[in-house]
């Protein structure tokens, strides 16, 4: 019997190397990305093109627009994105970003009755965020099972965060196992729209730390500065 699951991407290191992953169990993936209003769209570019090249059997972009409530530095262009490393919850944190992606992945995953949702949350190397934690995956997956037609039927949904106590130098390392190509993805929090990253957010000292511990090269495009 045919395995199927829908994978969310967002076009970075993380969600593509979950992609290849999924793939790599046998699954046919379904990839599903948003474009909910965050400051640059190459990411999007860059979650068909990996979508493509790792095999998906459909991709799907979703729009939101998250920019009218706000609350983010990449959902609001009044608040800057940090530069620096940060503590506690930073500002790239984008409420309930996570609960809402999953809710629509997880009707998709119906309609196709898939019973797998994929997503690319870590807690070890993550930047705060709270819908990144396990505690949030396994709520939601109990969530999924109470909430649809396929839970209550005896289907079970299984919500898979397989990076979730990986380092990112692991997945660095497993994605490039995998057959990843990594300079296809697009992680910085404010790239520009051909994709070149800033190299100064957490999310490019995260990416640009795990290559160096990986000692693997890394692929990013850098914005030329000065």
């Amino acid at each position: 019997m045919t395995k199927k699951a829908v994978v969310l991407v967002s076009g970075g290191l993380d969600s593509t190397t979950v992609l290849a992953i999924a793939r790599s169990q046998g699954y046919e993936c379904y990839t599903l990305s948003f474009d909910y209003g965050q400051r640059t769209h190459s990411e999007l570019a860059a979650a068909e093109r990996c979508s493509r090249q790792l095999g998906a059997m459909e991709h799907k972009v979703v729009s939101l627009d998250l920019r009218t409530i706000g609350g983010s530095a990449l959902t609001d262009n009044s608040i800057d994105v940090p530069e620096q490393e940060t503590t506690g919850i930073p500002v790239t944190y984008v409420p309930a970003r996570n609960t809402v992606f999953l809710s629509i992945a997880l009707g998709w995953a119906e309609v196709l009755e898939a019973q797998d949702i994929f997503l690319g949350v870590n807690a070890v190397d993550y930047s705060g965020y709270p819908d990144c934690r396990p505690e949030f995956v396994r709520a939601f997956e109990a969530l999924a099972n109470l909430a649809t037609k396929a839970g209550v039927e005896g289907q079970q949904l299984r919500v898979q965060a397989p990076l979730m106590h990986m380092t990112k130098e692991q997945i660095v390392a497993k994605g490039i196992e995998l057959g990843v190509d990594y300079a296809d993805t697009v992680s910085c929090y404010q790239a520009t729209e051909n994709g070149e990253a800033c190299g100064l957010c957490d999310s490019c000292r995260l990416r640009r730390e795990g290559f160096e511990k990986a000692g693997v090269d890394d692929p990013t495009r850098y914005q030329q500065v000065g």
